[in-house]
């Protein structure tokens, strides 16, 4: 594995985590009339801690995509899952709660499962599939999933509202993330002309945008507890899923390996999960405002 993949995947995950902090303990107090509608990012572009929530996550998504330009999908994602450790750390520092049991056992569940995945999958790239009709069934499978939970979402909004926007968003960014890798293999074949003449670019700036409105939907009506897991576990596995599905990425595949894959990837889930629900994640969001706190 290379370091600088290594070092900038990492470097992502910081400044995703920090920056979902951020951005939830400012959606929490947008109007709920917002909900899943684009005007929620014109009320919340006028708060500044909001906007240095979106900063840092420009800056991990960055930082993410000349990651996946350097290393596979595969190898990648599951280092960006570990976002969730550093966004902990910094709520942890608002709450003062200690780790206790459940941390300790999330840190190293979530550690352990994305070492064990690595090490035994040993992510490696290969020749990308040239079938059209399995890009897009792939493609149309998470987009088309994300809209159904999406329009499920709508009509629970308090209840599992938000967990399944999460999961939604979190398929999008997956889906992103893979065509971000493609993108800057069009760029570095052909330049800018390579690029824009392609339709990924333009896919990957739609998902970007419909994966915002979904996750600050998810953050203005629930903690953060309630969908940072559920985003950071399913971002890595359509990641994963495209990487193999279409982008060429290779896996070890005897017995063993796929065992321990799988079980790396279960560590990596119950970690997020746990992770997420640990009390040092910010409280209830804020209920019956009618606008966005100007002191957020």
């Amino acid at each position: 594995m290379s370091v600088l993949v290594l070092v900038l995947a990492v470097s992502a995950a910081f400044c995703l985590g920090v920056g979902f902090v951020l951005q939830q303990n400012a959606a929490a107090h947008a109007p709920l009339g917002d909900f899943l509608s684009p005007r929620l990012l014109l009320d919340l572009v006028r708060v500044p801690r909001w906007l240095g929530g979106i900063g840092l996550m420009v800056c991990g998504m960055v930082l993410g995509a000349v990651a996946l330009g350097q290393g596979e999908v595969t190898l990648v994602e599951p280092l960006l899952a570990t976002n969730l450790l550093f966004a902990l750390v910094l709520s942890r520092r608002q709450t003062r709660q200690p780790l206790g049991r459940q941390g300790w056992s999330g840190l190293v569940l979530l550690a352990g499962g994305v070492t064990a995945f690595i090490v035994a999958g040993q992510p490696r790239g290969g020749s990308a599939v040239t079938d059209p009709l399995r890009h897009w069934l792939i493609i149309g499978v998470m987009v088309g999933t994300a809209l159904l939970l999406a329009a499920l979402a709508r009509r629970s909004r308090l209840g599992s509202g938000p967990a399944l926007l999460a999961v939604a968003a979190g398929l999008l960014y997956g889906v992103q993330d893979a065509l971000t890798r493609v993108s800057g293999q069009r760029f570095a074949a052909g330049g800018l002309a390579t690029l824009f003449t392609g339709w990924q670019p333009y896919a990957v700036v739609a998902l970007g945008v419909t994966g915002l409105v979904l996750v600050q939907s998810a953050f203005e009506t629930a903690p953060l507890r309630m969908s940072l897991p559920a985003l950071t576990a399913a971002q890595p596995l359509a990641g994963i899923a495209c990487g193999v599905g279409f982008l060429g990425d290779r896996l070890r595949t005897d017995t063993g390996a796929l065992a321990w894959e799988a079980v790396g990837l279960t560590g990596i889930v119950v970690g997020v999960v746990l992770l997420g629900l640990h009390p040092a994640m910010p409280g209830a969001a804020a209920r019956g405002r009618d606008q966005v706190g100007a002191g957020v």
